[in-house]
């Protein structure tokens, strides 16, 4: 498929319904609810439910335990630790230590040191196109924690080029160094994924056999509910592309998450931009690309992975996760003005049926 560079108004959905959004929904415990005819429920395990705000976003957690054995103030803490780690909302953050001007290198914690090996890891299987150390361009087209009004100039954003690439850190156990001065590093895109991974270590390590962690739409299952039934989730697909039924996906020990340009966006000047940023280039990134769906194992390959793809022609994408054989993927895109989709050969398997 030829690469089509289309209209950045129009690619950032100005004309286009917001049905194409991609809607994640937990279905099973949080909206379905209902046993099957010929199965009963295990009278041992009843359900739970935690909700609370964290990360700039929401949470919802379900488990089936006979009793409520997972508190509100427990997971709430483990939002703090991480908070602490790598929150660019927080001054006395680990992250936030290390992005200061006049520190080069900084020993950092294991969950910090655990997102840099990862975010190394795609890093180098991207040839670059993940990249944590964009913060720089993040704040520079008003995305960071301070704003911004104007749009910058090609001089300011070939300095801020200069301070951008992780050719420009290094990891050695949990010291992370800069090469360059000024590099500054932002995790936000795969952080939240990660602490879907740590909530499923904690609700593990209590021994709960059957739950579904959802944080800002990261969502990661585990076992079964007590009728036999796998968690379920809702893929809605456009109604651009006609009478076309919704995925609904089954989530059998793994995690699923989304990502799309029309996430967060600014518009200054009439000029409508994406909060994903091009490393290469400076400026936000431009693709044809809607959303994409990913659904992998561990949250925090969903989420860092679904940025990449992103950045990919969906000729390229697809081609990248059959090429990965951990990762699956369901993606919507514009081609010649027209949605359509398409998915990774694996990612047929997770779907139970079509909603009506």
């Amino acid at each position: 498929m030829e690469a089509i560079r289309l209209p950045f108004q129009v690619l950032m959905l100005k004309n286009i319904s917001s049905s194409v959004l991609l809607c994640i929904a937990v279905l099973n415990a949080l909206l379905f609810g209902c046993w099957t005819k010929h199965q009963q429920p295990n009278s041992a395990l009843n359900k739970h439910q935690l909700f609370g705000n964290a990360q700039g976003t929401t949470y919802t957690i379900t488990y089936y335990h006979p009793t409520s054995v997972i508190t509100k103030t427990a997971v709430d803490s483990l939002f703090e630790v991480i908070d602490k780690s790598m929150s660019l909302y927080r001054a006395d953050s680990k992250i936030s230590q290390f992005n200061q001007s006049d520190v080069k290198a900084l020993d950092v914690d294991l969950h910090m040191s655990k997102v840099m090996k990862k975010s190394f890891e795609v890093y180098r299987a991207s040839a670059g196109r993940f990249d944590v150390t964009v913060k720089p361009l993040v704040a520079l087209w008003g995305f960071g924690p301070n704003g911004a009004t104007d749009l910058p100039d090609s001089l300011t954003i070939q300095r801020a080029l200069s301070q951008v690439g992780m050719d420009k850190l290094s990891l050695r156990g949990r010291q992370l160094q800069k090469k360059v001065e000024g590099v500054q590093v932002d995790l936000n895109g795969v952080a939240q994924g990660y602490t879907v991974d740590v909530m499923y270590d904690y609700l593990r390590a209590q021994e709960i056999e059957s739950f579904i962690v959802e944080i800002g739409g990261e969502i990661r299952a585990y076992g079964r509910k007590p009728d036999g039934q796998s968690y379920k989730v809702l893929v809605q697909r456009p109604e651009e592309m006609g009478d076309v039924e919704d995925f609904i996906v089954e989530l059998d020990d793994r995690s699923i998450t989304t990502s799309g340009s029309y996430e967060q966006f600014r518009e200054v000047e009439g000029y409508r931009f994406s909060h994903h940023m091009d490393p290469r280039t400076g400026r936000p990134l431009i693709s044809k690309t809607i959303s994409v769906t990913v659904i992998a194992a561990e949250a925090i390959d969903a989420d860092a992975y679904d940025n990449v793809f992103m950045a990919m022609d969906p000729e390229e994408a697809i081609a990248f996760a059959n090429s990965q054989n951990k990762i699956d993927i369901y993606l919507m895109y514009l081609d010649q003005g027209q949605v359509k989709e398409v998915y990774s050969d694996g990612f047929s398997r997770y779907i139970l049926t079509h909603s009506n």
